[in-house]
This record gives structure tokens, sequence and C-alpha cells, in this order.
């Protein structure tokens, strides 16, 4: 079945229904989706700073016991919901050249935070205290540039 079908199939569902008509529903998973995105954010920010070397004295593993909970959380809820503002407009959205580059963009960043804490350098890194090394540095500038391009790209698909 082609992306479009699928998409108008969807569309045309009782749960994209009801998400279009409701005068409560769209604007509080929309709420609840700025905050999964704040939370996944707010974390990710301050572990790669962390990685890039900012605040050196603050021991990397008790700051990532805290940040990567809340990260996962962070995402999970901006996954959910994003999947039921997709659900909305889906038609709109399989087309939508800024969509897919958002959704390769997370793709991208979840890939290199899987990579990076499953390198096993990391356990090396977080419970014998070293400072990170350069592919760690690259790590997490690259975690935050696609991060702040998912945050923009998600911007702009909201205003076009």
């Amino acid at each position: 079945m082609p992306l479009d079908a699928l998409a108008a199939a969807l569309q045309e569902t009782q749960l994209s229904q009801v998400l279009r008509a409701s005068v409560w529903l769209y604007p509080l998973v929309n709420t609840a989706h700025v905050l999964g995105i704040a939370m996944l954010f707010g974390a990710i920010a301050p572990l790669d700073l962390r990685l890039l070397g900012c605040w050196k004295r603050v021991p990397l593993e008790p700051l990532a016991r805290i940040l990567v909970p809340m990260a996962v959380i962070g995402l999970a809820l901006a996954a959910v919901t994003g999947a039921l503002l997709f659900a909305t407009q889906p038609r709109d959205y399989v087309v939508e050249p800024l969509f897919a580059l958002k959704f390769g963009m997370i793709l991208a960043a979840v890939v290199n935070a899987l990579a990076l804490r499953r390198a096993p350098a990391w356990r090396r890194l977080r419970f014998e205290g070293g400072e990170p090394r350069r592919p760690w540095r690259i790590a997490a500038a690259a975690s935050l540039l696609l991060w702040v391009g998912v945050i923009t790209v998600g911007r702009l698909i909201g205003y076009r």
C-alpha cells in the first residue's frame, strides 16, 4: 500500500477525527509534545555540554544517572504525542520535505545517543571519572546540533 494511501486511511480514523475536532484534546497533546521536547533537550544539553568539557569538576557518572532517564522519558513523551499530532494531518505531513528532514534528524540523534551509550569506553568514562576524548566531544556536538535542528525544523513545520 503506497504511503499516501496509508496516510489517507489514517486521516479517516476516528482518532484523527477526534483530535481535529476537539477544542481541548489537540492543544493538550500539543502541550504534552512541547513538554516532552523540553524534558528531552533540558536533559541532553547539560550532558552534552559536560562531554564537551564544561563543568569539569562535575563528575559525569552522577550527572548521567539523573539526566539520561529524564531524556528517555522526554523522548518517549515527545514520540507518543508527536505520533498523535501526525495523525491529525498525515496526508499533509507525508509530502512535507521538512517532516522527512525532522524524522531523519531524530533518527540520527537517537542512533548517536545509542552508539555513545553502547561504546565500551562509556563505562570507563563514567566509572573511572576520565575526561571525554575527542570522539566523545564530536558525538556531543553532533547531538546538540541534531536536537536543535529537530526543534527548529519542527517549529518551521508548525508555521507552514
